[in-house]
């Protein structure tokens, strides 16, 4: 046994031990008196049994001070530890409240800037001159550009979980991502750089490719943003090449070049380090804009089976890039046609739509967006006050807010879909909100809804909603 116990077993076992060694000594005292009457040998014993006691006294005071100094440094590490994990418990609990703050105050930010962003498509939809209509484009590019950071922050504040589930959706290139880089155009314009983007293909493509194109355009999305940021003068020019393509896959290539302020050797081996690290230097914190977008933009790659890699030289600039395998679709491309009110058809009705919003200027713009289609708007401003118009007046599509007073949308639709009416004549719900993260999706879909819709409404969304339903009915009519 090791010597001094450094355990309260191991101490009660090495007492034990030397206890029963005195007992045995002690015996063989007594038992000595009746064997021999040799002096010699009873103070030989007696010496013997005398160095015993002064060595196993000296042992246990030297074993009792080495266990409650044992027992000192166990209650000092147990009251460390207790103290760490209130600690945890705290940073967790703070965590926790600022991302709960982030989450209401985009929302209450992203409410009036769609209404913004719906007016101004209202406003473009009206007669206006050159001169009129390019500034109602920079309007509506730079509301774009607000909310496009308001989505960047809250998402990168959230990280990424590994757990999610990529949303696979049909993906035009060119169509899906030209708007985004419009976006950018301007960003790039108001800080007097050249910014320039282009599609490389070896012919023209008439499919469409399945994607999460949510996490592609977060990753450009803090990508581009970074190089606007950190390029002082000169241009940012973004590649897509999508020219590999074999059996039923696509290779599509994303490449991000900018002539910025680059990084040294030591940053680039910090640029998708720890998020907190608190070693890194201050420049590489500063590339990193919000702290985060770099490590998440990583990550989110890999998540989607792709490995984001970057070149950078100082003050020269910098190249991040990344390559998707996307799966091919049946989905063809075809140009759009310019078409009479999908909900006025040849049975020449009109559809009649309960809109659930409790915002007036919101209804101003989701009236004006139905009533282009043909639709007819009968206005709810609580969940509560949705349920009990559908009761009475029927209707042939809803759209519910989910945010609202009395009753939300989530349960709103709940009730409305578990009626005996709903039951006879079940027809479509559609969510709408600002608050359009994965989150708010699966919850609207777990709650009954048939389709989601974010705000600002965009009409090209709106309007395949409503075909894919108008057609539904029209069959029902026929």
């Amino acid at each position: 046994m090791k010597f001094p116990p450094k355990s309260k077993l191991g101490f009660k076992l090495w007492t034990i031990g030397f206890i029963l060694g005195l007992v045995t000594l002690g015996i063989l005292f007594f038992a000595g008196r009746y064997i021999s009457d040799s002096a010699d040998y009873f103070s030989t014993l007696s010496f013997l049994l005398f160095m015993l006691l002064v060595i196993v006294a000296g042992a246990f005071l030297y074993t009792l001070r080495s266990q409650l100094d044992s027992d000192v440094v166990e209650s000092y590490l147990n009251q460390k530890i207790n103290e760490l994990e209130e600690q945890l418990e705290e940073a967790n609990e703070d965590s926790e409240h600022k991302s709960v703050y982030l989450e209401n105050m985009s929302h209450e930010i992203r409410i009036p800037l769609s209404t913004i962003l719906g007016m101004i498509r209202m406003l473009k939809n009206t007669d206006l001159d050159i001169d009129q209509k390019a500034q109602v484009e920079i309007a509506e590019y730079s509301s774009e550009h607000l909310l496009q950071l308001i989505n960047m922050i809250l998402n990168n504040s959230k990280g990424v979980d590994t757990n999610l589930e990529l949303e696979q959706v049909p993906i035009s290139l060119q169509s899906d991502f030209t708007k985004l880089f419009k976006i950018f155009e301007y960003q790039a314009w108001e800080k007097g750089l050249e910014f320039s983007y282009k599609f490389l293909t070896n012919k023209k493509q008439d499919f469409l490719l399945l994607g999460d194109i949510g996490k592609i355009q977060q990753v450009l999305i803090n990508l581009v943003n970074n190089s606007i940021k950190f390029t002082n003068n000169g241009k940012i020019e973004v590649t897509i090449d999508h020219k590999v393509t074999y059996d039923d896959l696509q290779v599509v290539s994303f490449y991000i070049k900018d002539t910025g302020i680059g990084m040294s050797s030591i940053e680039q081996d910090q640029a998708f380090g720890n998020l907190e690290n608190k070693n890194a230097s201050p420049a590489v914190k500063h590339y990193r804009g919000s702290g985060i977008g770099l490590a998440v933009s990583k990550k989110l790659v890999e998540l989607m089976g792709g490995e984001l890699k970057f070149e950078s030289k100082e003050n020269e600039g910098s190249t991040f890039y990344f390559s998707l395998q996307l799966q091919k679709t049946l989905n063809v491309i075809t140009e759009p046609l310019k078409e009479a009110p999908v909900l006025l058809n040849k049975y020449d009705f009109r559809f009649s739509v309960l809109v659930a919003e409790d915002n007036k200027m919101n209804q101003k713009v989701i009236k004006f967006l139905l009533e282009q289609h043909g639709a007819e708007c009968t206005f709810a401003t609580n969940g509560l006050e949705a349920v009990n118009l559908y009761k009475v007046i029927n209707f042939d599509m809803i759209f519910m807010d989910i945010y609202m007073p009395e009753i939300n949308g989530y349960e709103a639709t709940r009730i409305i879909k578990n009626s005996d009416k709903y039951a006879k004549n079940n027809i479509p719900i559609v969510a709408v909100s600002a608050s359009a993260f994965e989150e708010d999706i699966e919850k609207a879909k777990a709650a009954g809804v048939d389709e989601f819709l974010a705000k600002p409404i965009d009409n090209e969304k709106l309007n395949s909603v409503l075909r894919k339903y108008a057609l539904k009915k029209e069959e029902q009519v026929s």
